[in-house]
């Protein structure tokens, strides 16, 4: 049964903490080679809503994963006891349907951002997801870019004077997330370039925009200054990164690091193996390079 981030998310509430467990994983050595590869992995949690974060945690670690991310306040802190970050701190509450195209939800949204930057940088984290919202009727792709703008402004000033970042996930509005208004990239770039603040970026999420435009090296290499970060899944599915999909993981992280790209990597496939965890080194291992 598919499910989605949102379901995963709501689901984790439910999940027992538990004590640090010995888990067996053929520790593999994550060697970054000093003239290919420049970003770093991370791992999103909900697709392993299954496993409690500290066991996740425990994993990351042993085979060099440094962050776990998609991460409320209290969850960022138990993966930083591990010694990981989390390289994309959750919107709190967390809402990918509206957001802020919608005048109406500017205060709200607002409010909510305000609250949380503090916390986030006392945390250490510097990005922060955000999301454009559902387009509804009479509303154009111009007057979205105008309207998160005009809503987004004062939250990226805020953000500003904590050095960090907000950071708009662009999203497939074809399969998963109907309606989604950034689902394109050059709409995320134009959104980019109306705000015209250096700490405003885009995540690029490789699965969601090979399905709505595909070119994805191509669109790296042109729009590298705008994105800071990437997230990873199998096309079609959602499911591993591996030969059974239509995607080449491995020349798309080459030329991520080609763009001299330093920040975070993300693997957000949902795992079809009954091992996650072997999944997820293998996902790790394929976007080596």
């Amino acid at each position: 049964m598919k499910i989605t981030r949102k379901e995963a998310l709501k689901g984790l509430a439910g999940v027992t903490l538990m004590g640090p467990l010995a888990i067996s994983s053929d520790k593999i050595e994550i060697k970054k080679k000093a003239s290919t590869q420049t970003f770093k992995h991370s791992v999103c949690r909900w697709p392993y809503s299954g496993k409690s974060l500290e066991e996740l945690c425990e994993f990351a670690v042993d085979i060099g994963i440094e962050s776990i991310e998609l991460l409320n306040p209290p969850d960022i802190k138990i993966a930083q006891s591990y010694g990981l970050t989390c390289a994309m701190a959750n919107q709190v509450p967390l809402n990918l349907s509206d957001g802020f195209n919608n005048p109406e939800l500017h205060a709200q949204l607002q409010k909510e951002y305000f609250e949380l930057i503090p916390t986030i940088a006392e945390l250490g984290i510097t990005n922060i997801i955000c999301f454009s919202g559902n387009r509804f009727e009479g509303l154009t792709e111009e007057q979205g870019i105008e309207n998160c703008a005009i809503g987004l402004e004062p939250v990226v000033n805020k953000a500003a004077e904590y050095d960090l970042k907000i950071v708009m996930e662009l999203l497939n509005s074809k399969v998963d997330h109907a309606g989604y208004q950034c689902d394109h990239t050059t709409w995320g770039v134009a959104l980019c370039e109306k705000l015209g603040l250096n700490n405003f970026k885009l995540l690029y999420d490789i699965y969601h925009m090979q399905i709505m435009e595909g070119d994805v090296i191509r669109t790296i290499q042109t729009y590298k200054e705008y994105i800071a970060h990437y997230h990873t899944g199998g096309v079609p599915g959602r499911n591993e990164i591996d030969e059974t999909q239509e995607l080449n993981y491995k020349a798309i992280m080459e030329a991520i690091s080609e763009t001299g790209f330093d920040g975070f990597v993300a693997q957000e496939f949902i795992p079809t193996n009954e091992d996650v965890f072997a999944s997820l080194k293998q996902g790790v291992e394929i976007c080596t390079v």
